[in-house]
């Protein structure tokens, strides 16, 4: 029998797409929004970002100098959170789970991004009885020791939690744990996967 929920954030409870935040600073460095993943994606300057090795100022400054981008703190916060659109979890869903089990909410993010999450879809969040965070302890999904941290914070067995991400290698990573994990494809999918295991709401 489950006793926690375990959701991912992006594109499982709210959907994102990082080529908004590329097309939204291209007018503000002489980079394409096509060339900037690939030079940021020469450093380790957002990994090191989101297991909190480098705090969010730090990071804008970084960030910045790479891409020579002419740009000041807040209205970098604001592009760099543009990536966050629709709902895909509704919050009836998270409430009704909530009700019956412990919700945690599981993601690889950032003190940047998480903090105007908190602020666009906190109600969403509030219904979480726990927020296992990247930044947070220290160690980014697929490695085990955010999954041991999230079990820890469910206060179960790993068969006793389900779990759902839309990347294949980090539900590999949780059954390795032995969390009943299920890649996300769409509400609909995943409510027939609850379903086939019992889960209500």
């Amino acid at each position: 029998m489950h006793k926690a929920i375990i959701f991912d954030l992006g594109k499982v409870l709210v959907h994102f797409d990082f080529k908004r935040g590329y097309r939204a600073l291209e007018g503000f460095c002489p980079y394409t929004a096509a060339e900037i993943p690939r030079r940021i994606g020469r450093t380790d300057l957002v990994q090191r970002f989101e297991t909190g090795l480098v705090e969010p100022h730090d990071f804008v400054e970084q960030f910045s100098r790479i891409l020579d981008l002419q740009l000041d703190y807040d209205r970098f916060c604001e592009i760099w959170s543009c990536i966050f659109t629709e709902i895909l979890i509704p919050e009836s869903m998270l409430e009704a789970l909530a009700a019956r089990y412990r919700l945690l909410l599981l993601s690889n993010t950032n003190a940047l991004h998480f903090a105007m999450l908190r602020v666009t879809y906190g109600h969403l969040l509030r219904h979480f009885h726990d927020l296992v965070l990247s930044y947070e302890v220290r160690a980014m999904k697929p490695h085990p020791e955010i999954y041991r941290a999230a079990l820890q914070r469910a206060g179960c067995l790993p068969a006793e939690c389900f779990y759902t991400d839309d990347i294949a290698n980090y539900v590999a990573a949780a059954r390795q744990m032995g969390i009943d994990a299920v890649q996300f494809e769409s509400r609909e999918q995943i409510e027939r996967e609850m379903r086939d295991r019992g889960i209500s709401w």
